[in-house]
């Protein structure tokens, strides 16, 4: 079996590069090996060094999805935060028989000023295509919903109505989920109790046939949103709250400062209560 090594951060999942392993795929008797170098944000409040791991697999995580979802045979893993160095990691671990090397236009890319794919020619020995591909102008093939909840993650509000937005979408387009759970506070336990949480919505979007994956995120909800906006292109984000009476998050006017910092369509989902309503 062939075995096609792609290196992509940002442009992932952009049109280009989704052609050419389409085309590799069509062919048959071809494996993929995704790598995503880590990158941090180009600006940003407080950025924990987890999250810019998180983020690189979540990215990895949803083009899995969808390579499955085409029957396109691939694996996937976060590299180094050097592109270089992860492309050759990846060579040195996978044996890979091509490279696809995809990155912004040369005006943009920090990778090809640094001469990334000469450098990777020359010290493979291998065939390396550059795929360029611009998300911000030519967009994507599908949309996405960034869904930011924290203890109502796993509630039922926010499940139906990710899953009304997929139902809503136009037959044969996808809609992809990244799920963005704050941690409430700063200590390790808020940190797996937030993962926690996190698999829980997850894996109740993937039992609906849904396309997710996530993080968890800084304890200050708006941060966190601001964060995953910079290391994700989405279309519209949905916020999972308790009522007024009991959010904390509504109380520091989180929906509109949110709507004003952004410009993006936000719903806002209330989830009941329940152990309010039975305990009156």
């Amino acid at each position: 079996m062939k075995t096609v090594l792609v290196v992509a951060n940002e442009t992932l999942g952009g049109r280009s590069l989704l052609e050419a392993i389409r085309s590799r795929s069509a062919k048959g008797n071809v494996r993929f090996v995704l790598v995503a170098p880590q990158n941090r944000p180009r600006a940003g409040l407080v950025v924990y060094d987890d999250s810019v791991f998180d983020a690189a697999q979540t990215r990895v995580d949803l083009a899995l999805e969808l390579a499955r979802a085409e029957h396109i045979d691939a694996i996937g893993e976060v590299g180094d935060s050097d592109a270089y160095s992860a492309t050759i990691d990846g060579v040195h671990t996978y044996r890979p028989d091509e490279i696809i090397i995809s990155t912004y236009p040369a005006t943009r890319s920090g990778w090809l000023r640094r001469d990334l794919i000469e450098r990777v020619r020359d010290a493979t020995g291998l065939p390396v295509e550059h795929v360029v591909a611009d998300p911000d102008t030519e967009g994507l093939p599908f949309d996405v919903t960034l869904a930011v909840a924290n203890r109502t993650a796993s509630g039922d509000e926010l499940l139906d109505a990710l899953k009304a937005k997929v139902d809503a979408e136009p037959e044969g387009r996808n809609r992809l989920f990244v799920v963005v759970v704050p941690q409430e506070g700063g200590s390790g336990q808020d940190a797996r109790r937030a993962r926690t949480r996190l698999k829980l919505v997850i894996d109740r979007l993937h039992a609906r046939g849904m396309f997710a994956a996530g993080m968890i995120g800084d304890p200050d909800p708006f941060t966190a949103i601001t964060n995953a906006l910079q290391y994700f292109r989405v279309d519209d984000i949905v916020i999972s709250t308790f009522p007024d009476t009991k959010s904390g998050w509504l109380r520091t006017d989180l929906i509109e400062r949110v709507r004003r910092a952004t410009g993006k369509p936000v719903e806002h989902i209330v989830h009941e209560d329940v152990t309010s309503t039975s305990a009156a």
